[in-house]
């Protein structure tokens, strides 16, 4: 646990200097997958059971909106998007590396999204006080910035190719979660999870 805790402050204030040091780390991506993200991944998992299932937030004339069954679905939701969206979005980068000239392996692919994505993954804490969403946008948008930071290390890409790569691999990637997002939907729609328009929303 000390060695995410001081993974996760390294990479946040010193974005810069911590992909410097990552990219000569020989770790594999079952590894960041299993004892970095994993344990992050809980994070907005919890948050959002505890703060749409339990503590929910003023709807004004309509009074407090939470349901469990809305925390669950929406706690399922954050873990897998957050779990299988970095596997996800490592083999988007990863195949999308030779188009740019880029140098990449999946297990660098892996290490860029994992630990790019760690900002995003600790401000879902906010999602304990749905009225705090705002922070975990800013989270996820600090998010970008790091994983923009990390690109040309993890990858090699050339000065003149670094932002197009980032750009048409971020707008890749939104629409692959969008895809999972609906899936899940769906699929916890159909195993009875209430979402926001239940009718047991509002209690």
């Amino acid at each position: 646990m000390e060695n995410i805790v001081n993974r996760v402050k390294q990479i946040i204030l010193q974005p810069k200097a911590t992909w410097e040091i990552i990219k000569t780390e020989d770790t594999s991506a079952a590894n960041i997958l299993t004892s970095y993200i994993l344990p992050l991944a809980f994070i907005p998992a919890i948050a959002s059971l505890i703060g749409l299932g339990l503590i929910g937030f003023n709807t004004g004339i309509f009074g407090r909106a939470a349901s469990l069954e809305w925390g669950i679905s929406q706690a399922i939701t954050t873990f897998a998007s957050a779990f299988i969206g970095v596997i996800i979005s490592a083999w988007v980068i990863f195949q999308l590396a030779p188009k740019f000239g880029a140098t990449l392996t999946m297990n660098n692919a892996v290490k860029l999204v994992a630990y790019g994505y760690t900002p995003s993954l600790v401000a879902g804490v906010f999602y304990l006080i749905p009225s705090l969403t705002l922070l975990v946008i800013i989270g996820g948008i600090y998010s970008l910035y790091v994983l923009y930071i990390g690109f040309q290390p993890m990858t090699n890409v050339s000065e003149d190719q670094h932002m197009t790569y980032f750009l048409v691999s971020i707008v890749a990637i939104i629409v692959v979660y969008a895809v999972l997002t609906f899936v899940l939907g769906v699929a916890l729609t159909t195993f009875g999870l209430a979402n926001y328009q239940s009718s047991n929303l509002f209690q």
